[in-house]
């Protein structure tokens, strides 16, 4: 008798290839002690919720059995292993677990050990924060370490739903999550920045190497300087600062620019500012200055449009003297910015006694004054705002020796990864966007699991740009040309259709892979031996 059972594989043998490479389920195993009672070990049950949500099936955590019925366990986990042994009780108590470890230091040991198993450079550390909102009704926690889920200010505009504040760290290397805090719904960016700068500060004296901090504009405030001060830091000088338009103006005066390359360039200047020795670099760029050019381009039309309602209500009033009608074109122009006064006169509007027809000898009544004007647009003053806009100021506090201005621009450019992650943890593909755990306690664990898929991506999406990079070869990105940096979900794209298909024939099991191309084949052969082992390809 012979009998076909068909499992889908996709990209899911690779990222639990990963997983037991970097060894988590190990780790977690050593720090969560696991219940003799339990069918699966606390690292499983968190490896079980990273493949969950890096499977992008948007299913919540109570159906992690669910996703898990039509995918092979025994290749990705262990012999034994069933998808009822991801229940919702079994995985809620490994959140506790978690939660009562410590989510932050479990984290933070993770990443240590992964950073230094990968070899990945910790020397500029990426700050950012993010919110989750919380549907529904939160359970009372007791625990007094638990975060208090609130209303706060509502990144994601919803302001009716309570949130939870995200804190992620991130390395300049590949993105990769350093450390990650939750925090009560109504913090401040302001507060997790001055705070997360004195905890990196006291991280860095133990370092046998310097760590730097960068992040974006609301690192840099009065109550932070002092903190600041002490370690160092890249960050965006908030735009509001009346020193910055001074800077920048001077900048776009002098011609001792300097080029990072063909379509970027910077003005260094130092100064002392909140008490601190800086070096500010004003930077400007081609794509800045096309992105100035457009929202200008908008914010003049819209000015003009409101101008031309102005005038036209100012056209249709009649005075009783011409220096009221002077004075009400000098009130409206005081509001404009770029529009200039081109022509304006005063016509007057005579009004005679009696009906009909004036004639020369009709006496005059009254004499109504009307204000006629029109406006040019300023090109100078437009040209210069452009200018102006196009630029934005790099701080750091960093001596010129130790990071060169034209590293301190690209070290904040990079700051886009840290950006990057946040997006990629609120992707409505990964998990929900809206978290469903009520516990406080839980919700934490939850954020915990999604830094840790999240590292996971990262270092995996860091080794195959290398070995693709290190052989010299490509894959075909979306529109089918060759590309070295490819991302990682565009390639678990690529990898899909990949079934384990069991075949039993008189008796005896075998294990097939079915579905595999070229393009997967290849991709696969670029992450090592074991990963070909389980999609039962030669390494080549």
């Amino acid at each position: 008798m012979e009998s076909v059972h068909v499992e889908r594989l996709d990209h899911l043998g690779l990222i639990a290839c990963m997983i037991k490479d970097l060894g988590l389920i190990s780790m977690i195993d050593a720090r969560l002690v696991p219940d003799e009672q339990e069918t699966i070990t606390p690292g499983e049950a968190v490896a079980g919720m990273i493949l969950n949500g890096l499977g992008f099936a948007n299913r919540p955590l109570s159906l992690t059995p669910q996703f898990f019925t039509n995918k092979p366990l025994e290749l990705l986990f262990r012999p034994g292993v069933r998808a009822a042994m991801f229940n919702r009780f079994t995985l809620g108590r490994t959140l506790d677990e978690v939660h009562a470890y410590g989510c932050d230091l479990l984290v933070s040991e993770l990443a240590l050990a992964v950073c230094a198993q990968e070899g990945i450079e910790q020397r500029f550390h990426h700050l950012d924060t993010t919110s989750f909102f919380l549907s529904g009704d939160d359970v009372p926690e007791s625990d007094e370490h638990a975060i208090r889920i609130t209303h706060g200010y509502a990144k994601d505009h919803r302001p009716d739903l309570k949130q939870a504040v995200f804190e992620l760290l991130v390395s300049q290397e590949g993105g990769v999550p350093l450390v990650s805090k939750s925090w009560e719904g109504n913090t401040s960016d302001t507060q997790i920045f001055k705070e997360r700068a004195a905890a990196l500060m006291a991280a860095c004296a133990s370092s046998p190497t310097p760590r730097y901090l960068v992040a974006d504009a609301k690192l840099y405030t009065e109550d932070t300087a002092a903190t600041l001060a002490k370690l160092g830091f890249i960050t965006r000088i908030p735009g509001t600062l009346k020193l910055v338009s001074q800077v920048i103006t001077q900048a776009l005066q002098c011609d001792r620019w300097d080029r990072l390359d063909e379509t970027t360039r910077y003005y260094a200047v130092e100064l002392c500012h909140y008490g601190m020795a800086q070096r500010w670099l004003v930077v400007s760029s081609q794509a800045a200055m096309e992105r100035a050019e457009v929202s200008i381009t908008k914010a003049q039309q819209r000015a003009w449009d409101a101008i031309e309602k102005q005038l036209l209500h100012l056209h249709a009033t009649r005075v009783e003297t011409p220096e009221a009608a002077q004075a009400a074109l000098t009130a409206l122009s005081k509001a404009w910015r770029s529009p200039q006064l081109d022509t304006s006169r005063v016509i007057d509007h005579k009004r005679y006694a009696g009906k009909g027809r004036p004639t020369p000898t009709s006496p005059l009544k009254a004499i109504a004054w009307q204000m006629q004007a029109q406006v040019r647009p300023a090109q100078e003053v437009i040209e210069t705002y452009k200018q102006q806009s196009a630029c934005f100021v790099i701080g750091t506090n960093i001596e010129a020796r130790y990071v060169g201005n034209a590293e301190v621009i690209r070290a904040y450019q990079a700051q886009s990864g840290v950006e990057g992650g946040c997006r990629f943890l609120k992707d409505p593909l990964f998990f929900v966007s809206s978290l469903f755990v009520k516990k406080p306690c839980r919700l934490q664990g939850l954020l915990m699991v999604m830094t840790l898929a999240l590292l996971v991506y990262s270092v995996t999406q860091r080794r195959l740009r290398q070995q693709l990079a290190r052989q010299n070869t490509t894959v075909p990105n979306q529109i089918k040309q060759p590309t070295q940096r490819p991302t990682l979900r565009w390639v678990f794209q690529l990898l899909e259709g990949i079934h384990h298909v069991q075949v039993m024939v008189q008796g005896q099991v075998h294990d097939l892979i079915e579905g595999l191309n070229d393009v997967q084949i290849k991709i696969l052969r670029l992450f090592g031996d074991e990963v070909c082992r389980l999609y039962q390809i030669s390494p080549g």
